[in-house]
């Protein structure tokens, strides 16, 4: 592992809760740059594609597996995402995957509660060793749709998960009971902010009237022989990012 870029009340706080807000993990012209590259990329544009919710509604997904040279490999693999995964997880970590969420104004839907290790499990992800790191590009508000979480909920195991629209979702009932005992909090972001968050805990997005894309890149610790996430100059950013 390299340098702590969190505090030990974070990380303890991350083991309690199971998330932690890590304010101006980016500022805002690194932020810029994430929203700029993302509105004029046309291969982005044209990789992004629809999943119903179930509920009348859709919300827009681009999704990646490589952390490459581009913008958004270069956020992945900036050290203050590196290391701060590797500080909580406690070794090593590899890039599972990244992805863009883009909300529509209006007429975009939500993601159903869900816990990521519940039905990645099924994908081969046999340990719960896994976090996320959600970048806000545009301010997330609670009348945007911001994330929710269920404070503490990455205690409570494996929960089954099933089919909603498109979309997999954890078992209703579980929820229900997760949120009667735990009780749900919103993650409020400007630009740049980033929570680091346990994969084993239950979230939802909720459609509001604003769009607010959001960048999430999740990291599992490494169990096999998957290649190690190498930290790259955070400088790297702004350098690609130049012609934006």
């Amino acid at each position: 592992m390299n340098k702590k870029i969190l505090s030990d009340a974070q990380v303890a706080a991350f083991e309690r809760d199971g998330y932690i807000l890590v304010t101006s993990l980016f500022d805002e012209a690194e932020a810029d740059i994430l929203r700029k590259t993302a509105k004029a990329d046309a291969a982005f544009q044209k990789n992004t594609y629809d999943l119903k919710d179930g509920e009348g509604g859709a919300t827009k997904l681009a999704l990646w597996n490589k952390a490459g040279e581009n913008v958004y490999g270069t956020v992945a693999r900036c050290p203050r995402i590196v290391d701060s995964m590797e500080q909580l997880l406690g070794d090593e970590v590899y890039h599972y995957h990244s992805k863009m969420s883009i909300k529509e104004p209006f007429t975009g839907g939500a993601w159903s509660w869900h816990q990521d290790y519940g039905y990645w499990y099924m994908n081969g992800c046999l340990y719960p060793d896994m976090a996320s790191a959600f970048v806000a590009v545009d301010p997330n508000t609670k009348e945007n749709g911001c994330l929710q979480v269920l404070k503490g909920s990455h205690k409570m195991g494996r929960v089954e998960h099933g089919k909603f629209g498109d979309q997999t979702g954890a078992d209703p009932e579980r929820v229900e009971a997760a949120r009667q005992r735990h009780g749900s909090g919103l993650c409020r972001n400007e630009s740049g902010r980033c929570p680091l968050l346990s994969l084993k805990y239950i979230a939802p997005f909720r459609p509001e009237q604003i769009s607010e894309p959001a960048l999430v890149t999740h990291l599992l610790l490494q169990h096999q022989a998957q290649q190690s996430l190498q930290a790259q100059p955070s400088s790297l950013l702004r350098k690609i990012g130049k012609g934006f």
